[in-house]
């Protein structure tokens, strides 16, 4: 019999876990992920390995060994996670060669107080891109302005790039526009534009806390009738967006010469909601040639009870525009929740990183010759 997980690979969904520690790695659980549950790909961020890090003794010889050569603590992070990722990328090799490196992705962000600098974001993608050395790997980079040239000229140094923090649609058409320059610039400096591949990160579950909060405060029947359809809505039509920019004469021209698309990528998929299905993020965004990056929690609920229903995608753009256009007459402004949204996700990696860089700053300190412990 067929499992839940192994019809949603069927359907062309791509499903990668959102999250990453060097105790997954170590235990042989993420092996097991790939063999049972279909996993195809990883992602992590500054709140999954400040998380790692708080948590059992897996990096204890490594902080010890840092330690005493005397690392400084941004360093000591950068090896950290780096080593983690590069592992992970080692682990999803036979994925990554079985799909033609469609697959097999194991994703590292930038600080993410270079959000706002696009320099600084483009000579550390090249860091973490040399010192990870791995070609399955993505470097991610948040879709703010200033990220948007970061994006375009990591493409063009023949990188690949998970485009992180996503909102809205005009922000995802800018992303896609980012994308394809990068690609004619690579093209044009003789790369081979078949190697660059890259996802879009557009996030879900964040687009319906925010626009539920405000439909309740609103608190009319009209509004409330609305809730927990914003955010689905939004990813409906940045597919139907995808859809549009890669028929365009640019993009096939792109694709002709062996480029590949840039897939739509739902992040933000575990449900914030009880009330809600556990896999409604899962189900309701089912559509071949996406990926659905899913907390392990998400990810066992999937493959235990997800009602799938094949395409839930295809065909529901002129609803999902309406449910839009509601939202709208009943007074949610859509820009102004998608540009809050983009600011608390990058100020929230921004606590992470700290959180991160005092675990890090500890651990350093117990470990250092002379330390009491």
């Amino acid at each position: 019999m067929t499992t839940t997980t192994q019809q949603l690979s069927a359907l062309g969904v791509s499903i990668w876990l959102d999250d990453l520690s060097r105790e997954r790695i170590a235990s042989g659980n993420l092996q097991r992920l790939i063999a049972e549950r279909d996993v195809v790909g990883i992602t992590t961020n500054p709140t999954i390995f400040a998380g790692a890090l708080a948590k059992g003794n897996a990096y204890d010889e490594q902080v010890t060994a840092l330690a005493k050569s005397g690392t400084s603590v941004a360093d000591a992070v950068f090896e950290i996670t780096t080593d983690d990722v590069a592992a992970a990328s080692e682990i999803f090799a036979p994925v990554y060669a079985r799909s033609g490196g469609l697959d097999g992705r194991v994703s590292i962000e930038v600080e993410p107080g270079l959000a706002h600098d696009a320099a600084g974001t483009i000579a550390q993608a090249q860091q973490l891109w040399a010192k990870v050395a791995k070609p399955n790997a993505m470097i991610k980079i948040p879709a703010t302005v200033e990220g948007l040239e970061a994006i375009t000229e990591t493409i063009a140094a023949g990188i690949s790039v998970n485009v992180t923090l996503i909102f809205s649609l005009d922000r995802h058409k800018a992303v896609i526009d980012a994308y394809l320059s990068g690609l004619e610039k690579a093209q044009a400096a003789g790369r081979d534009i078949s190697t660059i591949h890259s996802v879009a990160s557009f996030f879900v579950s964040r687009v319906d806390t925010e626009i539920d909060k405000r439909l309740e405060a609103i608190g009319t029947p009209e509004a409330l009738a609305l809730k927990s359809k914003g955010g689905i809505a939004n990813a409906q039509l940045a597919y139907q967006l995808f859809e549009q920019e890669f028929a365009t004469d640019r993009a096939k021209g792109l694709l002709a010469a062996g480029a590949n698309p840039q897939r739509p990528l739902w992040a933000s998929t575990g449900v914030k909601d009880p009330a809600l299905p556990d896999t409604l993020y899962v189900t309701e965004l089912a559509v071949s040639g996406v990926v659905n990056t899913m907390p392990e929690k998400t990810l066992e609920a999937t493959f235990d009870h997800a009602p799938l229903h094949g395409d839930a995608v295809t065909g529901s753009y002129a609803e999902a525009q309406k449910v839009l256009d509601d939202l709208a007459a009943v007074g949610v402004d859509y820009d102004d929740v998608t540009a809050l949204l983009e600011k608390e996700g990058v100020e929230k990696f921004i606590v992470s990183w700290n959180e991160l860089l005092d675990t890090v700053t500890a651990a350093l300190e117990a470990a250092r010759p002379g330390a009491t412990q």
